[in-house]
């Protein structure tokens, strides 16, 4: 249960499943878009944990959003939807994505 810091204020960090961790990974992403277009993305994340990632996409996807998320590392592939959709920046929308089933070992990294 998250520790209540003042009546009815939990800390954000709190409300977390599992750490996160800086990492920058290879991975692909596929999904179908509004036509029903099959699409196909390389990109890499910018944080891991284990139940899902942070990753930028050239593309803009929707919430709830459902992809094959595919680390090139691993070689490890995991259906996953779209739990957050950030600012577009520069280099793409930064974009929040939950594993479906998580496998402890998805990313190769000790979480």
């Amino acid at each position: 249960m998250p520790k209540v810091v003042q009546k009815n204020t939990i800390r954000y960090s709190e409300k977390r499943r599992g750490i996160r961790l800086n990492s920058r990974v290879p991975i692909s992403i596929e999904w179908q878009n509004s036509t029903g277009v099959r699409r196909c993305e390389r990109a890499h994340t910018r944080v891991v944990g284990p139940y899902g990632c942070l990753v930028v996409l050239p593309d803009e996807l929707a919430l709830l959003q459902e992809v094959q998320l595919t680390n090139l590392v691993s070689d490890r592939s995991n259906r996953a939807i779209v739990v957050w959709c950030g600012p577009k920046r520069a280099e793409g929308w930064e974009l929040g994505i939950a594993l479906v089933q998580p496998e402890p070992d998805f990313w190769g990294l000790e979480l």
